[in-house]
């Protein structure tokens, strides 16, 4: 289309180099003839040709070097920046020619997702630290979706992670996926070879957003490595959680025991042979992104998944109180003192090797992995964002385990079992 964009159709767009992993792992996706929506990638090239135009490209590549409240003013003025400045002519122009081509090709609303070139590799995966936009429908909502996943880059949830993972802010720069917004039925995500070999699916209704948050407790469908369903656990609808220092409410939506899958057995076998021809055409294990509408099902990301390579063995924890079963992260075994929070204004009283026991598996809980033996959560399920994150660093997390803030006493000597899914205490 232009230096700065190709569809994702296009043999270029698969360039990682140009347009980050996410992006480009859509594009490679879609050339291997499995079904991804309609779209086009812009080049991070992009989004340093902003940075020049708003005289800040100089700036970013002085933050390493700096430190304190010099470095914290620079960071402020790159995100503002870019938020809030206009886009450059010459990105601008091809880039709404783009996005209104898809507008009319695809007669949907559009999705923005950030594809930074340090996102969805081995290493660092950047779950959920960066921003994605769904359902945009005008120009002005459009451009300023690709100003805020530009200024998202320096986001310092972004920038906390990038320390922990020792990466340099010399190498950050920003590619854009954008894409129709397609399905929306049913969402879900999907991991291509567990501990045992089995491959595993989770699914919701609507779209993803609430699966990838780890706000509510997917169902879970385990695959053998020949497509058959081994287990189906339908999952719980528990929504409403609120800081209850700050906001004074909370609420709970009460299970529905009648409640059926959201996924028949002809859809979890539709999916589960696209979870194995994505694994195929990209050489290694992946965890993937979906959503479908009834009729057929979309990918929306491929990545590579860190999973053990066999089955842990649970030590004895010797005289065991109680014990529960969840979703597993697929990594890990550990054990600690519990500290159960209730909201994330309580993080303060997690120490090193504790294991976090809390609602909500909201990936803005990335800070404290590095402090935790293990994490058990109330919602979520093995594909949020909270878990990729977890099995990046091999701890051990088990999630959608029911009322686990009631259940485990704050201070407990807890084991977690993140590949069997277990947790005990005493």
């Amino acid at each position: 289309m232009t230096d700065y964009i190709a569809n994702l159709k296009d043999a270029g767009a698969i360039d990682a180099n140009r347009f980050g992993a996410k992006a480009a792992n859509q594009a490679m996706l879609g050339h291997a003839g499995l079904p991804i929506p309609k779209g086009f990638s812009l080049d991070a090239a992009a989004y340093r040709r902003q940075l020049e135009s708003i005289g800040l490209l100089e700036l970013a590549g002085q933050v390493d070097g700096l430190s304190g409240e010099e470095q914290r003013h620079a960071v402020s003025k790159l995100r503002l920046g870019l938020f809030d400045s206009p886009i450059a002519s010459d990105i601008e122009k091809p880039l709404l020619i783009a996005w209104r081509e898809l507008c009319e090709a695809s007669g949907s609303k559009t999705v923005v997702r950030s594809s930074s070139l340090s996102e969805d590799l081995a290493d660092s995966t950047f779950a959920g630290q960066y921003e994605t936009f769904l359902g945009l429908n005008n120009e002005a909502e459009f451009l300023t979706a690709v100003r805020a996943c530009w200024a998202a880059l320096w986001s310092p949830r972004a920038l906390r992670y990038m320390e922990s993972r020792n990466l340099d802010t010399l190498d950050m720069a920003m590619g854009l996926c954008i894409q129709e917004l397609v399905g929306g039925l049913t969402s879900g995500g999907g991991m291509s070879r567990m501990a045992d070999g089995s491959m595993s699916l989770s699914a919701s209704w609507g779209l993803g957003t609430a699966i990838a948050q780890g706000e509510v407790v997917p169902d879970r469908y385990v695959l053998g490595a020949d497509g058959t369903v081994i287990e189906t656990v339908v999952g719980r609808t528990v929504h409403g959680q609120n800081c209850a220092h700050h906001s004074g409410s909370s609420s709970r939506v009460e299970q529905d025991n009648a409640l059926q899958p959201c996924l028949s057995k002809v859809q979890v076998s539709e999916l589960g042979q696209l979870l194995r021809r994505a694994e195929e055409h990209m050489g290694f294990a992946v965890e993937i992104e979906w959503t479908g509408n009834g009729k057929r099902q979309w990918l929306l990301q491929a990545r590579p998944l860190q999973m053990e390579d066999q089955r842990s063995s649970t030590p004895d924890p010797g005289s065991r109180k109680a014990g529960v079963r969840g979703q597993p992260s697929g990594v890990g075994w550990a054990s600690g003192k519990a500290c159960v929070i209730n909201c994330e204004c309580e993080l303060s009283r997690v120490a090193y090797g504790d294991v976090l026991v809390t609602r909500v598996a909201s990936p803005s809980l990335s800070q404290i992995l590095p402090r935790v033996s293990g994490v058990v959560a109330e919602l979520g399920g093995s594909t949020s964002h909270l878990a990729s994150l977890a099995r990046e660093r091999r701890i051990p997390m088990v999630l959608g385990v029911l009322e686990a803030t009631m259940r485990i006493p704050d201070g407990a000597d807890v084991s977690v079992d993140g590949v069997i899914g277990t947790v005990n205490w005493r």
